[in-house]
């Protein structure tokens, strides 16, 4: 965008708006290399455990679920960290180098030095939330960059679709090569040998991410962008306890955001996609399919989406895409209610229906996440509004934290929601009978607590007055009070 286009932006709403320009937005994005890479390998922490600590499967899953809610607990308490973190180098490097620099040594401990050595559970656990702390550190700095980068309201939702793209992308690509490329060089299976190589692999890509990220937010890691409008005083609990307490936008977020996770968690689960693909429908090869086919139809709606949330506000846009998920979600209900679900794996009209309402489904669910990404940095400048403080580490450690605690559910709401028809010592298996209770509980959990999530998300903002136009007047203020503040120095 040209000068004189930035200058008319500022002229209609009244603000100076901050812009990043497109090369750090695509540098930023690759952020993505570090946090989708090291998903990716993480998947087969499980495998690790087995082969390299002789931990059994059962005691796997209470290590794994029991770190997730210490994962949760560690936002809000990092959250400190990144308060206190100013160097001459700035803060968000220093935060994103070190952060990485402690997960790297952990996951190359956890799959490599440490592992087929003899060591057991509790090295693996040690090792395990050492590699959580690293994560948070790095994950939590970079979610704060939107809100840091850029407060044009057009401008917001592009960075997000950047990073939509790569997070689509970067697990893909590799997955066929950890699959397809790597595995068959060691036998095919999941052995040491195999382990070894993936984390050296994913630690090399996610590292090459880390600089690119560094490049990107260089001009922007300078105490004028993370620092406040009035005096720095040190981060205390109190001051997290008021920002979730005074911050209403934040409240609203919380309610929309963590219900419609938790639901779309749950649904996700194997259980639950088992019985729609595999005994409903009658063939798991379907769900693959959908998983390649819809990535350039959500990445193209991702950027209609952010190009709505840029023209009327994120909030706005958070609600209209809600209520398309709602309708298509019902609209597909409907759809299975009235059609024999087997004749969707026959390469017939009914298939071509439900892939045309799942890519739809999907693209809305992208643009609502879309719109959440730029309504986050919206709060958190409401909050510098609000208090004086800039605390973005705060912001997102708060939700953060109770996401976590909300979300970790879906695995017990799922296996419950099985348990009560019958499946409580087997698990569905492709290829069963079709019975009625079957179809009710798949369709409630896949489609209804979706369908309750978007509620409780509709509810929440109605009642959430930070719209576009209260945005203008939050960016409003801040350029009042930073001016006053210049003045008085």
């Amino acid at each position: 965008m040209s000068k004189k286009q930035k200058l008319t932006q500022s002229e209609i709403d009244g603000v100076q708006y901050r812009r990043a320009k497109l090369w750090q937005i695509i540098l930023i994005a690759f952020n993505a290399l570090v946090g989708m890479s090291v998903y990716s390998l993480i998947g087969m922490a499980s495998y690790s455990a087995s082969i390299g600590y002789g931990i059994s499967t059962a005691v796997v899953g209470i290590i794994l679920t029991c770190t997730r809610v210490l994962d949760g607990l560690t936002d809000p308490i990092l959250a400190f960290v990144y308060d206190k973190v100013d160097t001459k180098f700035g803060r968000l490097r220093v935060l994103l180098i070190g952060g990485f620099v402690v997960e790297a040594l952990a996951l190359l401990a956890m799959f490599d030095f440490c592992s087929s050595k003899g060591f057991g559970i509790i090295v693996f656990t040690l090792l395990y939330v050492l590699y959580i702390m690293g994560y948070t550190i790095t994950n939590m700095t970079a979610q704060t960059f939107p809100a840091i980068m850029s407060n044009d309201p057009k401008q917001r939702p592009t960075i997000g679709v950047w990073q939509t793209a790569l997070n689509y992308m970067v697990p893909m690509v590799l997955s066929i090569v950890l699959n397809m490329v790597l595995l068959p060089k060691f036998g095919g299976t999941y052995n040491q040998d195999f382990l070894s190589a993936a984390v050296k692999l994913v630690v090399v890509i996610a590292a090459v991410g880390i600089a690119l990220v560094c490049i990107g937010i260089s001009e922007y890691d300078k105490p004028e962008y993370y620092h406040g409008i009035k005096k720095e005083e040190p981060l205390k609990l109190r001051d997290m306890v008021a920002v979730l307490k005074g911050n209403k936008p934040l409240q609203a977020y919380i309610a929309a955001a963590a219900s419609d996770k938790l639901a779309q968690q749950t649904a996700a689960q194997a259980v639950i996609t088992t019985m729609l693909y595999g005994i409903l429908i009658g063939d798991m090869g379907i769900a693959t399919m959908l998983s390649v086919v819809s990535m350039l139809p959500s990445i193209i709606f991702a950027i209609f989406g952010a190009k709505y949330a840029g023209k009327h506000g994120s909030k706005n846009a958070i609600v209209t895409w809600t209520k398309i998920c709602m309708v298509i979600a019902v609209i597909m209900v409907i759809f299975f209610v009235v059609i024999d679900p087997s004749t969707i794996a026959s390469f017939g009209p009914t298939m071509i229906i439900y892939v045309v309402l799942t890519l739809v489904l999907n693209g809305a669910k992208m643009c609502v996440t879309t719109a959440d990404n730029s309504f986050m940095a919206d709060i958190i400048d409401y909050e510098l509004d609000r208090s004086g403080r800039y605390v973005p580490a705060v912001v997102t450690g708060t939700y953060s934290f109770i996401d976590k605690l909300i979300s970790s559910i879906s695995a017990l709401i799922a296996t419950g929601a099985v348990a009560l028809i019958g499946y409580t010592s087997t698990m569905p298996q492709p290829g069963e009978a079709l019975t009625t209770p079957i179809f009710v509980i798949t369709i409630a959990v896949y489609f209804g607590l979706p369908l309750f999530g978007w509620l409780v998300t509709l509810i929440a903002m109605k009642g959430c007055k930070l719209d576009k136009a209260e945005m203008v007047e939050v960016q409003k203020r801040i350029c009042t009070k930073k001016e006053e503040l210049k003045k008085d120095a």
